[in-house]
């Protein structure tokens, strides 16, 4: 398949996605937003434990010799700041203006100031300054227009452009609880496997390796699983205790527990060069 046809067909995968009208309608909260401090304890797990991870060691790896870092949809800076102590800077984008503040206050207590940029990638990527190593984490299934924003990190790179990305959309994990409450499929596309085919037919000559994330971390409790994912599922707080069930069923428990249904996430990290 051309650029152009995967291109499409990623769009149309994402759109795919799109909970019907009459369920949304029906929904006493919005599905798509995420608790800020899911992002949040993202980032102070990264902070606090030695990093491993393959999608550290390949920005640290274009770190060797310390230069800035730009983090792409920061969120609270889960990416960008294990990374400080060989940035010589370090640049924030996203669309939320309180998880940026966040990240702000964190770099500063680790000794580096972090400059922040609300708004959507790439539309405000001609406001942004070129970066040495420009992450990406968990972003890209957000992105039905993938051709631009992967040009605009590209560009912004003048040494390595590093994503991290689960292997399975994230939500394909909930796909038992929507047939079970709702009564239908839902999709199991795209993949990141997808997302390397966009790559590489766009020229980029991505490298990736795949790891598995233990679960556990996102939630702190099982209570908050319960509660993001009756949100997900477009339900009431009256279902509360009938989605603790169905979650105790899939294999999910424990005073911290990650997605149902797995003790691990299948993560991909995809790392390619920069223009220059």
């Amino acid at each position: 398949m051309s650029a152009a046809e995967l291109l499409e067909r990623w769009r149309s995968d994402l759109e795919s996605w799109a909970i019907p009208d009459e369920i949304i309608a029906a929904a006493p909260e919005s599905p798509w937003v995420l608790p800020r401090q899911i992002f949040i304890r993202r980032a102070e797990m990264n902070c606090e434990a030695p990093l491993s991870s393959p999608s550290y060691r390949r920005a640290r790896e274009a770190l060797e010799k310390p230069g800035s870092v730009l983090d792409v949809g920061a969120g609270a800076g889960a990416a960008c700041l294990p990374l400080v102590a060989r940035a010589t800077e370090v640049s924030a984008v996203d669309s939320d203006q309180e998880l940026l503040s966040v990240l702000v206050d964190s770099a500063n207590r680790l000794g580096k100031p972090a400059f922040p940029i609300c708004g959507r990638w790439p539309d405000i990527a001609d406001e942004v300054a070129p970066a040495d190593v420009v992450t990406c984490h968990h972003v890209l299934y957000n992105i039905p227009d993938l051709g631009p924003f992967v040009a605009a990190l590209t560009d912004h790179a003048r040494r390595r452009v590093v994503v991290e990305m689960t292997a399975r959309h994230p939500l394909t994990s909930l796909n038992p609880l929507w047939e079970r409450f709702h009564g239908f499929a839902r999709p199991q596309v795209p993949t990141a496997d997808d997302a390397l085919a966009v790559l590489e037919a766009l020229g980029l000559a991505p490298r990736h390796e795949t790891w598995c994330h233990s679960g556990g971390l996102d939630h702190e409790s099982f209570e908050d699983l319960v509660e993001v994912t009756r949100r997900r599922l477009c339900l009431g707080p009256d279902r509360t205790g009938e989605v603790a069930s169905a979650l105790r069923e899939l294999g999910a428990g424990g005073e911290r527990s990650g997605e149902p249904g797995s003790p691990g996430v299948d993560i991909v990290t995809i790392w390619w060069d920069g223009p220059v």
